[in-house]
């Protein structure tokens, strides 16, 4: 006779609502709006300075949920991520509609108002895009597309998909930001860099299948069909000053996405091998930062070593890992971001912890660049 193993039940909305923080945001950013004044800088002092805060009072959080579980029991943590989409087009819309008009706010108000919407649509809704886009299922990756698209960076998928994932940790990656290149440099190469990587992994691509890079399978023309939509629909609500105020909040945008890119990876390399390939990722090549209060707003994304190892796996399921894996940053990403827009203070914080890994994981190696 065989004793019955009781099937663990599906996540609550009362189990994953830590995870639901970011739609406290939306109202925060209507109040900026509706408010002006000071009020222009609530969304950047919530997921800036809230969240930091949060980090303080919560303390890490090594939990981990068992890798295995069927992603059927997980529906409310995936639940937001599907639903965000049309909450933040939604709301960039509204804001488009509303604020080039509003007469209670000033032309710095203005932008104000979309820095806050740039903040939003970076901290996110590119989060969320890049947990859609792992996602095998198409209504999934059209839904990574219309948040990239939000922000004129469709490629990014791509170049995610294709180039990082398969070349981090080295040149060939160019959002693994090397040892001594400040934020605002990195910033300045990666823009026009993911571009062009982008472009020739999906036209090498397309070659191993024998077709032209200017085939309809090539999704650049998806990329630039939603571009041109959000920009026709920008120009209808909001006039030429929407157009402007559109291209700000992208710009804000795709600058706090490259901002988290540098802190990922920044300084970490993967070993040339004797045959010339580059050495497997590793746990050591990503900083991870268990910090509860910013991961419940990035849905785990500084559990990010367990997210290069494990690509498709869900974000509840991500695990923290330990120390002894691989280096661990001080602090959550709101801090560590701030950090790097001060170069002074983001070497003098993590040279040494990159000086320490080197020794740690390649003790061999001696002959370290001092900047790459």
């Amino acid at each position: 006779m065989t004793t019955a193993t009781a099937t663990p039940k599906p996540a609550s909305l009362g189990d994953a609502l830590p995870f639901w923080a970011s739609a406290a945001l939306l109202p925060v950013l209507a109040l900026s709006a509706t408010l002006g004044g000071l009020a222009i800088f609530l969304v950047p002092m919530t997921t800036w300075g809230f969240f930091t805060i949060l980090d303080l009072l919560t303390g890490e959080d090594r939990s981990n949920i068992d890798p295995d579980t069927p992603e059927a029991r997980l529906a409310w943590y995936l639940r937001i991520t599907r639903l965000w989409p049309w909450l933040q087009l939604a709301a960039l819309l509204a804001l488009l509609a509303y604020v080039p008009a509003a007469p209670h706010l000033s032309m710095i108000e203005k932008f104000g108002v979309f820095f806050g919407m740039g903040i939003l649509a970076g901290t996110i809704g590119i989060v969320y895009a890049h947990e859609l886009m792992h996602k095998p299922g198409r209504a999934d990756r059209w839904r990574a597309d219309i948040l990239l698209a939000s922000v004129l960076y469709g490629h990014f998928r791509t170049e995610h998909m294709l180039v990082h994932h398969r070349h981090v940790g080295t040149p060939r990656d160019p959002v693994t930001a090397p040892y001594g290149e400040g934020f605002h440099a990195f910033f300045a190469r990666v823009l026009p860099g993911c571009f062009r990587s982008a472009l020739r992994a999906e036209r090498e691509r397309l070659a191993r299948k024998g077709l032209p890079a200017t085939h309809i399978s090539n999704p650049f023309w998806r990329y630039a069909a939603l571009a041109v939509a959000m920009i026709a629909l920008a120009i209808i609500l909001g006039g030429w000053l929407g157009l402007a105020l559109f291209l700000f909040q992208a710009l804000v945008a795709i600058w706090q996405l490259e901002l988290v890119n540098y802190v990922e990876h920044y300084g970490l390399t993967r070993q040339t091998l004797p045959d010339g390939r580059y050495e497997p990722v590793a746990p050591r090549h990503s900083w991870n930062a268990t910090h509860r209060g910013s991961n419940w707003l990035l849905i785990n994304l500084q559990r990010h070593a367990d997210h290069h190892a494990k690509p498709a796996r869900p974000f509840p399921l991500l695990q923290a890992g330990s120390p002894e894996e691989g280096p661990e940053l001080p602090y959550g990403y709101p801090v560590m971001t701030t950090a790097a827009l001060v170069p002074p203070l983001w070497r003098r914080i993590m040279h040494p912890r990159v000086k320490r890994w080197r020794k740690r994981f390649y003790p061999d190696i001696t002959d370290w660049p001092a900047r790459a």
